[in-house]
């Protein structure tokens, strides 16, 4: 049986958050929200919510539990000073804890994640079963000799 393990991230990650387009919405504010304050624009690909969607979804079932704080330390980057006025050094910044928020809310109102108390998110059943499903469709179509002894 394949599993999440199994696949390559960016391919299950692009199969889920076409999954993911049918059972979710983009919030409205989405087009005018930067996903940190290490970015200076919105992101602009049309489907970044899906995409951002299904990589957390796969961060739960990896390391779950997992909460918001640890999560958007993960998605986020470098913050460098200004040119203009150099008022700070260089050094990492989070990101945007609205965005992963929104995105677990959705995603536990789909029955895919759940809350434990005092400890994070963590992947329900129903969401193993989602990601092992896609992740099989991943494997199937991947023409990747060196994945074959998962077979």
């Amino acid at each position: 049986m394949v599993t999440l393990y199994d696949v390559p991230a960016d391919a299950l990650i692009e199969d889920v958050a076409d999954r993911l387009e049918d059972r979710i919405e983009e919030p409205e504010w989405m087009a005018f929200a930067k996903t940190g304050q290490t970015r200076e624009l919105p992101p602009q690909q049309d489907n970044f919510w899906y995409i951002r969607t299904a990589s957390l979804l796969r961060k739960v079932a990896m390391n779950g539990p997992v909460g918001i704080d640890r999560l958007s330390t993960e998605y986020g980057g470098r913050k460098r000073g200004s040119n203009r006025y150099v008022v700070s050094g260089k050094h990492s910044d989070t990101g945007s804890k609205n965005i992963i928020r929104t995105a677990l809310q959705q995603l536990e109102e789909e029955g895919l994640i759940r809350t434990a108390q005092g400890e994070g998110r963590v992947i329900t059943d129903e969401g193993r079963s989602f990601l092992d499903n896609a992740a099989a469709d991943v494997f199937e179509s991947l023409d990747r000799p060196e994945l074959e002894r998962y077979a």
